[in-house]
Formats: C-alpha cells, structure tokens, sequence
C-alpha cells in the first residue's frame, strides 16, 4: 500500500537553449503565463493551467548538467501534453499559423488521462513535442 495517490503531473523542466525565445512560445502561442523567475539557475517557472513548465536554459547553472542540447536524435523528452478546451481544430490551427508554428500532422484521437479525444501536436523553438489534448469524447 502507497502512502499518497497520484494526482496529476505537477511540472516537467525542459532544457532549452535561447530562454527568452522559449517564454515568447510559451506564453504568446500557448497561454501560459510567468509565475517565478530564478536568474541565478537560469530557470523561469511558467504557469500551464494546474501544472507548471519550468524552462532552464542550458547555459545556465542547471541545464548544464545535461550535456548537449536536444535535437533532431537527441531529447529531453518525447512530448507533454497539454490538455485544452474547447478544442476548435480550425481556430487552434489559425493561431499556431498566426504565430509561425507549423502542425504537419492531421489531428488524431488518441487515449490520454480522460478517455479518448483529439490530439493536435506540434513542436516547440527547441524542438520539444507538445500534444493540445481535447475532451475526451
């Protein structure tokens, strides 16, 4: 028997290589918003509904310790997902596009923590996955 049950995804630090081009993305493009900045590790806190994202600039005091910067066959992670609502495929597309960021991919139902519903994925400036996830239908 656990002593806790496991509530939901807190925050996930991604490694990345220009700070102030991550924090444009972040917040412009997605809608998070700064909720702590620590300059002497080089780490911004950004606000995603519930969660956080913490961003760590790989120059810096932290991001360092993990070698190289992520690439085309190097990552940090696979992907997060971020879960959205409503999801307007249309109206999401024309905001990425609005902001430079290409979908490749159509928007796919996949399985995440409430059932199945649309996914839409795209890549951040460091080239990190992020999945919009809609409702589940």
């Amino acid at each position: 028997m656990r002593p806790f049950d496991l509530q939901r995804i807190d925050h996930v630090v991604l490694r990345v290589t220009d700070p102030a081009r991550s924090i444009r993305f972040y917040r412009d493009v997605l809608g998070c918003t700064i909720a702590r900045e620590r300059p002497d590790l080089g780490l911004t806190h950004l606000r995603a509904g519930a969660s956080m994202i913490d961003l760590v600039d790989i120059a810096g005091r932290l991001g360092a310790r993990g070698g190289d910067a992520a690439g085309d066959t190097r990552r940090n992670v696979d992907h997060i997902a971020l879960r959205i609502e409503p999801f307007d495929d249309a109206a999401i597309r024309a905001h990425l596009a609005s902001h430079g960021v290409d979908v490749p991919e159509a928007t796919s139902d996949n399985f995440g923590a409430e059932g199945d519903g649309p996914s839409l994925y795209l890549r951040d400036p460091d080239g990190n996955t992020i999945e919009l996830k809609g409702p589940a239908r």
